[in-house]
């Protein structure tokens, strides 16, 4: 491994010019410094993360914090997760991983003792206790999920109200006249986690709007769950003829089980999601979904860590909007 040492033999400065060159911290003359970069580039150094967080006052590292649920699907956290591994590393920067349940402090902890310059924080809930100790944190904090009370919090997520609202409107407008929404696991709903509740918020708004009968369902994953589910979701009394999905765990069972039960999509029962483009596409069925857009959310919350390290930034929320995908799963009555 090269080090500091030769660098500077190789441009024949000491070894206090390359570190200066290195952090920026003092100023040197264009020649040296041209003279130090040449030598850093053929040699092939590159400094190690002790090296960096001595010079620049950082540790070049971003906290992540996703508490690992049996209720999760882990899939779909992954696809988070790797893209905010890959974008962190495009600033050079790593990540660590923090995967305990973390209450109030967590944040604090891991910046305050210079484990971390920044965090992202997932799983967040609705009215998620972290909340007044983030607002404290003396730095950077940005939420994959939004809290009721997100003033003062930079926030970035899809818009689950709208994305409930589009896909209850969806089969509304094709003459579906009772539907049921089949949600996430029911310990998800009964933690209070924001996403679900925003898109269920969307879904009986919509439905209430167009005065259209609808059911609720949380369902576990689950061969025995999901037929339980679907018992009650189609009974013979609901009338039910649309399925809105928001529970990626459990589409291919639901697939599965509807198929044994010898009922068609789209002809005998018409399903809409919200899941990752790549898992809708690979169903059995091909659904008409709406994206989680896992790769653009985790790109966004890292270049919103970056842009509030790198200037005085003032706290944003941005909300993505959805984007419905057709494949055909759901037919006009």
């Amino acid at each position: 491994m090269i080090t500091i040492k030769e660098v500077a033999r190789h441009a024949g400065v000491s070894m206090s010019t390359v570190s200066y060159v290195l952090s920026g911290k003092r100023s040197i003359s264009e020649e040296t410094k041209r003279r130090v970069e040449q030598s850093i580039v053929a040699l092939g150094y590159h400094p190690n993360a002790g090296a960096r967080a001595l010079a620049s006052n950082r540790s070049q590292v971003l906290g992540l914090v996703v508490p690992l649920r049996s209720d999760q699907n882990m899939p779909v956290i992954m696809q988070f997760v790797s893209s905010i591994v890959a974008s962190a590393r495009g600033y050079d920067y790593d990540v660590l991983l923090l995967t305990k349940e973390a209450g109030p402090g967590e944040a604090h902890r891991v910046t305050a003792r210079s484990m971390a310059d920044a965090v992202i924080m997932m799983d967040v809930e609705s009215a998620d206790p972290r909340v007044p100790e983030l607002r404290a944190v003396d730095a950077p904090v940005v939420l994959i999920g939004m809290p009721d009370d997100h003033e003062g919090l930079s926030c970035v997520d899809l818009d689950f109200t709208t994305a409930g609202r589009q896909m209850a409107a969806h089969l509304a407008d094709r003459g579906h006249r009772s539907i049921a929404l089949i949600g996430s696991h029911p310990s998800v709903y009964e933690r209070g986690t924001s996403y679900a509740a925003r898109l269920l918020a969307g879904f009986q708004g919509e439905t209430t709007r167009r005065n259209l009968p609808a059911s609720v369902h949380s369902c576990a994953p689950g061969y025995d769950s999901v037929a339980a589910c679907l018992d009650e979701v189609l009974h013979p009394d609901r009338g039910t003829t649309g399925l809105v999905v928001h529970n990626e765990a459990i589409l291919g069972q639901l697939l599965l089980e509807l198929r044994r039960r010898s009922l068609d999509v789209p002809g005998d029962l018409s399903v809409i999601t919200l899941c990752p483009d790549d898992l809708a596409r690979d169903l059995p069925v091909p659904l008409t979904s709406i994206a989680v857009p896992a790769q653009e959310l985790g790109v966004i919350a890292v270049e919103m860590v970056m842009t509030r390290l790198a200037h005085d930034h003032a706290p944003e929320v941005r909300l993505l909007q959805p984007r419905l995908t057709d494949r055909g799963s759901t037919a006009a009555l």
